[in-house]
């Protein structure tokens, strides 16, 4: 069987076309950053591919260097689609530097054809090994069959992208253009198509797992005060006194419950009812210990643990909690807020989650029965 260059070339371009459009219809609207950074790379890269082919009828300087303008934004946008999916990748500013010296350096020198073939593939090579390097090491959960297939594409992209460079370079009569009936342009040919599906299925597996953990955060995360909910608070609250009790080391629950909450539904109405809410919940969050996990448990009750913390540690975010409060409520709301609390420290009885919090439950209660505005200890 053999390949004819430019029907490869051609492929490739249609190829791209048909993704670079099916995905963004296959993804829909309302995905994050990192989805459209993955269809914007893909889109890229067919633009590339079109100016490359245009550029031999056409205006072959100028479109010769739109194109490598997009063969590095492609890298570009993928690097940060990575970066979207993986948390922060290193290498981002060389690829910044090598995305503009590389179609730069390309259009200046495109009078030697040995320089700007040569140029433009080491660079390109060298940006899709930064790309490459990206996949690995995660810093959120992410799968690794598609980082790892990604990973093995982009090396082999970058292997035969620099080999195009050498023999553009230094064999110039052999490699006379980009569309030469040349071993190592049909296989790198042949290797874009494939990198182009792979890349593909990466994004959509990404993509896919990206909505089933923010389907799962939804599912632990109270709509409206952004805290966990009971389901989300217990999961990770098992896990710190599990923590907690193996090595061993202090802690100390806390459950708080609005004072009146019922009155401020029915004297202000509900809307300022949710307010409230809300107001409580970032107090609640900003004046924690480092480490802590604060809840809403349901209604105008809410749960904190204070892991590495004593009764005094509790006391004084209790304290600082009710001033900042008052303060806040009455210029936010109109009204002075104030909560019941009880507490409970970890004993080596405490072999699950629920006694814990069960004693700083009863200290509640007793707060509420001497009057409220006030922390007790279970």
């Amino acid at each position: 069987m053999q390949f004819h260059a430019p029907t490869l070339l051609a492929m490739t371009t249609v190829n791209l076309l048909t993704v670079s459009l099916a995905l963004p219809l296959l993804m829909g609207r309302g995905v994050s950053k990192a989805a459209r950074f993955s269809q914007g790379s893909l889109m890229a890269q067919m633009l590339a591919w079109v100016f490359l082919v245009a550029s031999d009828y056409w205006f072959d300087h100028a479109f010769s260097v739109v194109s490598m303008v997009f063969m590095s934004l492609t890298q570009g946008l993928l690097f940060n689609a990575l970066s979207g999916w993986l948390g922060r990748r290193p290498g981002g500013r060389c690829l910044q530097v090598l995305m503009v010296l590389m179609p730069l350096g390309y259009g200046l020198g495109f009078d030697s054809y040995a320089f700007r073939v040569g140029w433009a593939n080491y660079l390109l090579a060298a940006q899709m090994l930064i790309v490459a390097r990206a996949t690995l090491y995660p810093h959120r959960l992410a799968g690794r069959r598609w980082r790892w297939l990604l990973l093995v594409c982009m090396v082999m992209m970058a292997v035969f992208t620099a080999a195009r460079g050498t023999l553009g370079a230094f064999y110039t009569p052999s490699y006379p253009s980009f569309g030469a009936l040349h071993p190592v342009n049909l296989a790198a040919l042949l290797a874009t198509n494939i990198t182009m599906v792979v890349c593909t299925l990466s994004a959509m597996v990404a993509w896919r797992e990206e909505v089933e953990m923010r389907l799962s955060n939804l599912a632990m995360v109270d709509v409206l005060t952004s805290l966990l909910n009971r389901r989300g608070f217990t999961a990770r609250a098992e896990a710190m006194l599990a923590q907690a009790r193996r090595y061993p080391v202090p802690m100390v629950a806390m459950m708080l419950d609005i004072d009146f909450f019922k009155q401020i539904n029915d004297t202000h109405g509900h809307e300022v009812g949710d307010r409230a809410l809300q107001l409580f919940a970032r107090l609640l969050s900003e004046n924690q210990r480092a480490g802590g996990l604060v809840g809403r448990l349901g209604g105008e009750e809410f749960c904190v643990l204070l892991p590495h913390a004593d009764v005094a540690a509790a006391l004084v975010v209790d304290g600082r909690l009710r001033e900042k409060l008052r303060g806040t409520s009455m210029a936010e709301l109109g009204f002075s807020m104030d909560y019941s609390a009880g507490m409970a420290v970890l004993t080596p009885d405490d072999t699950a989650l629920a006694l814990l919090l069960a004693r700083a439950d009863k200290a509640l209660y007793q707060a509420k029965a001497q009057g409220r505005g006030r922390l007790l200890q279970g």
